[in-house]
């Protein structure tokens, strides 16, 4: 559990770094590509990176150790620390209720680290590499087709999508048994983990484009939380401690609409404005 808190607070504050990169770096020269050049080159957005890869493996790390129910709420809290952060950094005013949610996103991982026990034992039927694999195609196709997709809930489509395929990812940690390269070319779940969380960032940076953060985030934690938390209890064993089941479902349930939250933090906002008379 402090493996997967621990990417939450990389993943978080990766967000913020990165956002300030990119803003630095927006002159209004060039397109996308000139814009992501530039950002690549200050020590935030490298920072960010670098908190992104070190997030990745504290995720891997838990997803070997726990159930993936408790890592998928302890990586949505996440946004937590995004609003945390940028209230810190880029002064953006939280309000009351943001504050609220906060902290109601660590008492419902409080729960669940009470109540989580250890991963389960079962690798699944065979056939669920191959479903991650259709899972992470789909969400590849989708986000290919995100700009075309209709203008009403297109955001939150493509949010759920990403989520999806970020759960992919989740359940394909659980499923790859052997890291040496020979057995990681014939795993079918190494493929889908590379596919998933490709598709992913592609449908997530379409829907932040052409939509509405807080539906494309509140469609991520959804995507990404619930249905592997269903796979890890379902087919791969993970269960909680001996009669606290209520308590990790009620955990959960709390981190999760906690998180949702706090969804407009899915991309930092911009920093408060300041009025002449602070100035």
């Amino acid at each position: 559990m402090v493996c997967a808190l621990g990417a939450a607070v990389c993943f978080g504050t990766a967000t913020v770094l990165q956002a300030m990169a990119a803003r630095a770096a927006d002159n209004g020269e060039g397109g996308e590509a000139a814009l992501f050049l530039r950002a690549v080159r200050q020590w935030r957005y490298l920072a960010g990176l670098a908190l992104d890869g070190l997030g990745f493996l504290l995720q891997v790390a838990a997803l070997r150790s726990i159930p993936i129910y408790a890592v998928g709420a302890a990586l949505a809290s996440s946004l937590a620390v995004t609003a945390v952060v940028a209230a810190r950094v880029l002064r953006v005013r939280l309000s009351g209720r943001e504050w609220g949610a906060v902290g109601v996103v660590c008492a419902g991982l409080a729960l669940l680290g009470i109540a989580s026990g250890t991963e389960g034992d079962r690798s699944g039927p065979t056939a669920l590499e191959y479903a991650l694999l259709g899972v992470a195609l789909a969400v590849l196709l989708l986000g290919l087709a995100g700009g075309r997709l209709p203008e009403r809930g297109r955001a939150g489509l493509l949010g759920l999508g990403a989520g999806f395929g970020f759960g992919v990812v989740e359940v394909a940690v659980r499923l790859i048994d052997s890291a040496a390269l020979p057995d990681l070319v014939r795993d079918p779940a190494a493929y889908a983990l590379l596919l998933g969380g490709a598709a992913a960032f592609l449908s997530l940076t379409s829907a932040l484009r052409t939509g509405s953060v807080t539906a494309a985030t509140a469609g991520m934690v959804i995507g990404e939380t619930v249905g592997p938390a269903a796979v890890g209890v379902i087919w791969l064993g993970d269960r909680t401690r001996e009669g606290l089941a209520w308590v990790a479902v009620l955990g959960f349930l709390i981190a999760v609409v906690g998180a949702l939250a706090l969804a407009r933090f899915g991309e930092a906002p911009a920093p408060a404005p300041v009025s002449a008379d602070a100035a």
